[in-house]
C-alpha cells in the first residue's frame, strides 16, 4: 500500500501505537521518510503545516512542474535552470526553503553548500531563516535528525550550518563576500521592481551576474545555478540569459495561458493547458483577482510579471512620447474608418482574454497631419459587432470611408459580401490583410516618429498608448492592427473601390 494511503487509512497493526508515530524508524514519520524521498512535491505537501499551521495546502500543476526541474538540478540532469513565474505562485517557497531542506534531509545530501540571493538582504534572509526553522523543527528532526544536524558553532539567520559541512548564506545582489562559493547558487528576485526603470542600477545587477556570479560556484561543471523571477524588464536578467542564448533550461509558465508560447523543455511539455488563456492557478488566482491585477499594475507591467513576456515601456514599434495630443480636429480632413475584427468574444472560456473588435478613424489634414479621431471597441457577437459598425457609419457620415477586414476562404468572404450590403450609401472597401501586423503597422510608424500623427483628446486615449507602446509583444493588437488599414486606405495611391 502506498505511503499516502496509508497515511489516510489505518496503520499497519504494530504500527498503530501512539508512541510509535513520530519515531523516525516506524509510524507517520516513516510513511514521510519514504514518500518525501522520491518527491520533492510530495515533501513539500508533508512539511507545509510546519511553515504554514493553520493554511490549507493548495497543490497545483505548476507547483509540481517546478520541483521535476529542481529534481532534475538534484541528479545534475540541469546545471542552468532559469523559472519565469508570475508573483505570488509559490516560487520563492519552492525554491529557496523546501528545496535546500529536501536535499539535505530526503535525499541525504547535509553537506551541500547553498548560496541564495536576492536584490534584497532583507528577501533572502526572509527565506533562509523559513529553511533553518523547518529543518530545526520537531517534524523535521523526527524523520531526518540523524543525518541533518545544525551546527551550534554558526546558526545565525543570514548563515547557518550543518555538522556534516553543509551552508545556507542569504546575500545580497552584489553582496557576496569574496571566497563564498556553493553547490547551489539560487538568484531569486535579482531585480526590484520599483528600480528597474533605472538603467545604472540594472546593468549593475546584470555586470553582478556576469561577473561575479559564475566564479561563485564550487565545481562550475556540477554545481548548479538556478534563476527564478518573474520578468520586470526586456533587459532584466532573465531578458539577457535568453537574448545571449545561454545554456539554461527555461521553465516559463505564465498567468494566462498563450498557446503559441507553450513552453517545452528537455523533460517535455512543463505546461499542460490547451485553451487560451486558461489561468495558471485557478484555485488561488480566479479570474476575478487577476483581472483585478491587471488593471492595478497596468498594461506594461501585467506583461512581464503575469505574462512572462515584457516590453519596452518607452514603446517597441511606437514610443508613448512621439504622440501629441491634439484638442480639436482642423477643417477639411478626409476619414478613413479602420476595422479590425475579433474571431472570439467576451466569456469564450474561464480567464479568457479575448480580441476585440476596433474600429479606429483616422482623418488626414491639407497640411499632411494624421489624426486619431476616434477608436471604438467592443467584444461582442455577430450582430453586436454588425450594429456598431453601422452606428459608426451613421455618426461619421457618407464622406468617411468604411474599411473592412476579409477573412481569407469562403466564409470571410460572405461576411464581409454581408456587410457591404448593410453599409449601402456608405463608401466601403473590404480587402484581405498582406504581410504581417509588423510590416503592415511600419508606415505608420515611421509617421508617428515623424510628429505627424497625432490624437485627439479622448477617454480612449490610455487604452490606445498602453497597446501602442507594447506592440508587438503585447497581448493585443487590434487597435494597431485597425489604425494600420485606415493609414493603408488614407495613403493609396489608387483611389479605393465603392460599393454602394
Amino acid at each position: 500500500m502506498a505511503a499516502r494511503e496509508l497515511r489516510k487509512g489505518k496503520l499497519p497493526r504494530g504500527l498503530d501505537d501512539p508512541a510509535l508515530l513520530d519515531d523516525p524508524g516506524t509510524g507517520l514519520a516513516a510513511l514521510d521518510r519514504l514518500e518525501a524521498a522520491g518527491s520533492l512535491s510530495a515533501f513539500i505537501e508533508l512539511a507545509w503545516p510546519v511553515l504554514e499551521p493553520g493554511r490549507r495546502y493548495r497543490g497545483n500543476w505548476h507547483i509540481d512542474a517546478l520541483c521535476r526541474h529542481l529534481e532534475a538540478v538534484s541528479r545534475g540532469e540541469i546545471t542552468r535552470l532559469l523559472i519565469n513565474v508570475p508573483p505570488g505562485t509559490m516560487k520563492s517557497l519552492t525554491v529557496s526553503v523546501f528545496w535546500p531542506a529536501w536535499e539535505w534531509g530526503p535525499l541525504g545530501r547535509p553537506w551541500l553548500r547553498g548560496v541564495l540571493a536576492s536584490y534584497s538582504q532583507r528577501l533572502s534572509i526572509r527565506d533562509n531563516l523559513r529553511c533553518r526553522r523547518l529543518v530545526g523543527s520537531d517534524w523535521y528532526r523526527a524523520r531526518w535528525g540523524g543525518g541533518v544536524q545544525l551546527s551550534r558553532e554558526q546558526n545565525a539567520k543570514a548563515r547557518f550550518e550543518t555538522r556534516a559541512g553543509g551552508f545556507r548564506l542569504a546575500t545580497s545582489v552584489g553582496g557576496l563576500a569574496t571566497g563564498e562559493r556553493g553547490d547551489r547558487f539560487v538568484i531569486d528576485d535579482p531585480h526590484n521592481v520599483q528600480q528597474t526603470d533605472s538603467d545604472r542600477v540594472r546593468e549593475a545587477t546584470l555586470r553582478w551576474f556576469l561577473e561575479t556570479v559564475p566564479t561563485r560556484l564550487n565545481d562550475p561543471a556540477r554545481s548548479a545555478l538556478v534563476v527564478v523571477m518573474q520578468r520586470v524588464h526586456e533587459r532584466d536578467v532573465s531578458g539577457l540569459i535568453l537574448a545571449r542564448a545561454m545554456d539554461y533550461e527555461h521553465l516559463m509558465l505564465p498567468m494566462e495561458f498563450e498557446p503559441d508560447r507553450r513552453c517545452v523543455t528537455r523533460l517535455g511539455p512543463a505546461d499542460p493547458r490547451r485553451r487560451a488563456g486558461e489561468l495558471l492557478w485557478p484555485e488561488q488566482f480566479p479570474a476575478r483577482e487577476v483581472a483585478r491585477l491587471k488593471d492595478t499594475l497596468g498594461s506594461y507591467a501585467a506583461a512581464g510579471q503575469l505574462q512572462q513576456r515584457p516590453a519596452p515601456r518607452e514603446g517597441g514599434l511606437f514610443r508613448r512620447d512621439w504622440f501629441a495630443i491634439a484638442g480639436a480636429l482642423p477643417a477639411d480632413c478626409t476619414s478613413v474608418r479602420g476595422w479590425d475584427l475579433a474571431a472570439t468574444r467576451a466569456g469564450a472560456g474561464a480567464g479568457a482574454d479575448p480580441d476585440w473588435t476596433v474600429g479606429v478613424k483616422l482623418s488626414r489634414s491639407a497640411e499632411g497631419i494624421f489624426y486619431i479621431e476616434d477608436i471604438v471597441r467592443l467584444r461582442g457577437s455577430g450582430l453586436e459587432v454588425e450594429r456598431a459598425i453601422l452606428t459608426c457609419a451613421q455618426q461619421d457620415g457618407p464622406g468617411c470611408l468604411v474599411a473592412l477586414p476579409q477573412d481569407p476562404g469562403q466564409a470571410g468572404k460572405a461576411q464581409a459580401a454581408w456587410l457591404v450590403r448593410r453599409l449601402a450609401g456608405y463608401r466601403v472597401k473590404a480587402s484581405p490583410e498582406s504581410g504581417d501586423k509588423v510590416t503592415r503597422a511600419a508606415p505608420v510608424a515611421a509617421q508617428a516618429e515623424a510628429g505627424n500623427l497625432r490624437l485627439i483628446r479622448g477617454a480612449w486615449n490610455d487604452a490606445f498608448l498602453e497597446e501602442a507602446s507594447l506592440f508587438p509583444n503585447g497581448a493585443h493588437k487590434d487597435q494597431i492592427d485597425a489604425l494600420s488599414r485606415a493609414f493603408a486606405e488614407l495613403t493609396a495611391a489608387r483611389p479605393p473601390q465603392v460599393f454602394t
